[in-house]
């Protein structure tokens, strides 16, 4: 599975970067590899499947991370 670099929305309201997908030296799973667009910048990981599920937001199903744009920030 794969994701295209660029800039997504957080639920919550904040923007990252997201520089694609990254295997972990053990295997499974698939790590999606990104940053926030404010704060340290610090680089971050989350498991594929979490980053591309759907959460729940005052009863209406959303995607956690919504694609905005290609590119760098």
């Amino acid at each position: 599975m794969s994701i295209i670099q660029g800039i997504y929305k957080h639920y919550k309201g904040n923007n990252y970067q997201v520089y694609g997908v990254a295997k972990h030296s053990e295997g499974e799973p698939d790590m999606v590899v990104y940053r926030p667009l404010y704060g340290d910048r610090q680089l971050w990981v989350r498991p594929l499947d979490m980053f591309l599920e759907t959460v729940e937001v005052n009863g209406q199903k959303r995607p956690r991370f919504e694609f905005l744009e290609q590119g760098n920030e």
